[in-house]
């Protein structure tokens, strides 16, 4: 149920804005803030009375507070790492790439990591209420959600490729191993060695191939003859997949976070096994050198460092609103500063060992089949997972079957864990809008939804519509709104309220580094990687109306926030149109920590801070800039 209980005291900014739990009559003050230093308020009491009542029971806990580091581990660690980063670092040059992706991971993955950690804590609220700080840019929430739908219905499918793969790895002999004879141009990817071809021979292709396009995904060349019909076999694996997070879901938090244990542990321990077998590989090295060695021409191409920002969000899942869901789910005073060091961390040393793995076995690939240009043995794109990797295990000498199952079992786990976290964002936007629906509904209603919207990625022409999808309606949605996301918490909220925030929840200060980051360096990069794809946008390579479509997503997605602040100026009455448009940028008066007691301090602590600040408003425009980033 929307609270619509603004602040009304139209001399305040977004600096000095109280809250709406101040005629609270709780004894207890924090940091010494007596009663004496409260001013007088524009709330009168009924109106902070009933903000107060109006407020949802206290939000659920996690058990522990290793169950969210560790659920925050299986969200931000997965499929981003270990299908997304290795071939989007093989299309952009190998070491090319790792350098702008570890520069753009300081600048811009840690900052937002922790800034929407931060918020989502403080507020116990998730990605669209969230914005009850700045009712106006609600519509930002609301984009970020059909973007992160959009990314769970292909996530989900290219998770039920990936059971399936891990079924077929039971059989006796890899089925990838060899050739159908049906199959022509065709070699054995069990086969070890190069293969001579005359002037005017066709180039072969694997098995391991043929046996991804034409045995398990049917795929079409194009979408000239339409989408086809699903794969019933990864019909079935979509439905066991979907069944598997909704039975994780449906209890909430409370048996995610259980499960999360063996989520975010246990594919360490697969990949510290397959990490030992690529470096023992003959040729590994040769493909680990490609990873780490840089193509310094290309660090100078935008495209690379626009990869690198779009992988960064991917990995850390940033700006798809499930970091914030999850943080709202964090007792108050959690030290989340310690857990967004540990989890972003974690994440990049995953992404480079994930590499090593990949690239090691695509040097392997190389020396079996005296291939001397590494950037030659294997093609890039989504497929690069469960075509090179199969083709590569097929080689293995000692029980590839044992191989190739720990690989798509790790991968399976990898994405359900990330998986259950953006699933999780979604069913929390719908339920902090409808709390009067019971949570199994909604989680039941969202697994039925995206298995529906699943059946178009495992029909012969689903590779290319995730490839479009992914191109107009994740990425650019992502990275549009991710410009806004930075503008509403650094700008229209403050760099400085933010710091305050931390503060009192935390009790510590926020370092120089933070600060020029939120309010500067991290929005500009972004904004600039936005115009810089714009400019240099190319459609997708199909046909006009399916490049139509993607847009159509793109704009129904970003036009979610102009369309949502005209209806909360709507909402606001009593007003003239400019009060309105001022009152919808300020908190709502019920923006503060979900504990009453918690609410009473934070109001004395709040109050004092707005005093100051009144008192010190007057300079220039970098005086006030200063003040707003830095004080």
């Amino acid at each position: 149920m929307e609270n619509r209980s603004y602040v009304g005291d139209e001399t305040w900014n977004a600096d000095t804005l109280p809250v709406g739990g101040l005629a609270g009559n709780q004894p207890h003050h924090h940091h010494n803030h007596h009663h004496k230093h409260h001013t007088t308020v524009d709330l009168k009491a009924p109106q902070s009375t009933t903000a107060s009542d109006e407020k949802p029971p206290l939000r659920e806990k996690w058990g522990r507070n290793i169950e969210f580091l560790l659920s925050c581990v299986a969200l931000s660690v997965g499929f981003g790492n270990v299908w997304r980063f290795p071939y989007t670092a093989f299309k952009n040059g190998g070491g090319a790439f790792v350098i702008p992706y570890l520069i753009v991971l300081f600048i811009i993955g840690r900052p937002i990591y922790y800034l929407e950690m931060v918020l989502g804590q403080f507020s116990n609220r998730g990605c669209v209420k969230v914005y009850d700080l700045a009712p106006a840019m609600r519509g930002i929430g609301v984009g970020q959600t059909v973007a992160i739908f959009t990314v769970i219905t292909y996530y989900a499918s290219v998770l039920a490729v990936t059971l399936r793969y891990l079924v077929a790895s039971f059989n006796p002999e890899l089925p990838w191993a060899k050739c159908d004879p049906t199959w022509p141009d065709c070699v054995d990817s069990s086969r070890l060695g190069s293969i001579a071809l005359g002037p005017n021979v066709t180039q072969p292709k694997t098995s391991a191939d043929l046996y991804f396009r034409k045995t398990v995904m049917h795929a079409a060349d194009s979408l000239d003859d339409g989408l086809g019909y699903p794969d019933w076999r990864l019909a079935l694996c979509l439905v066991a997949s979907w069944i598997r997070i909704v039975g994780i879901l449906i209890k909430g938090i409370e048996s995610s976070g259980k499960v999360s244990y063996f989520l975010a542990i246990f594919p360490y321990i697969i990949i510290a096994v397959l990490l030992v077998r690529s470096l023992t590989l003959e040729g590994a090295r040769t493909g680990i050198k490609y990873f780490f060695e840089p193509q310094w021409d290309k660090l100078l191409t935008i495209e690379v460092w626009y990869e690198a920002v779009t992988q960064c969000f991917f990995s850390l899942t940033i700006c798809f609103g499930g970091l914030i869901v999850y943080s709202s789910f964090n007792d108050f005073s959690n030290n989340i500063y310690r857990h967004a060091l540990i989890i972003t961390s974690l994440d990049t040393v995953t992404s480079l060992v994930a590499g090593c793995v990949v690239f090691g076995v695509i040097g392997h690939l190389a020396h079996v089949t005296g291939q001397s240009d590494i950037s030659k043995v294997v093609q890039s794109g989504p497929a690069l997972t469960f075509i090179t990797y199969p083709d590569t295990i097929a080689k293995f000498d000692f029980l590839p079957q044992f191989f190739s199952v720990l690989f798509f079992f790790m991968l399976f786990l990898l994405g359900i864990g990330t998986l259950i976290g953006i699933v999780t964002s979604v069913i929390t936007a719908i339920h902090d809008q409808r709390p009067d629906i019971a949570r199994w509904k909604i989680v039941i209603s969202v697994g039925l939804a995206g298995f529906c919207i699943g059946l178009v990625y495992i029909t012969p022409g689903g590779l290319i519509i995730l490839e479009l999808l992914d191109y107009y309606g994740a990425t650019p949605v992502t990275i549009t709104l991710a410009v806004f996301e930075l503008l509403t918490f650094a700008w229209i909220y403050g760099v400085n309220r933010v710091c305050k925030d931390i503060e009192f929840m935390l009790g510590i200060k926020t370092g120089l580094f933070w600060r020029f980051c939120w309010g500067i360096v991290t929005p500009i990069t972004v904004l600039f990687i936005l115009l810089v794809s714009l400019v240099q946008y190319k459609p997708q390579n199909v046909s006009l109306g399916y490049n139509a479509l993607g847009w159509c997503l793109y704009a129904f997605a970003v036009l979610q926030l102009p369309c949502w602040a005209v209806y909360a100026i709507l909402q606001k009455q009593g007003l003239v149109w400019w009060d309105r448009c001022k009152a919808v940028l300020r908190p709502m008066a019920d923006w503060d920590p979900e504990d009453p007691t918690k609410r009473f301090e934070y109001g004395t602590f709040i109050e004092e801070y707005k005093q100051q600040s009144v008192t010190n408003r007057t300079g220039n425009l970098v005086e006030k800039v200063r003040r707003k980033l830095f004080k």
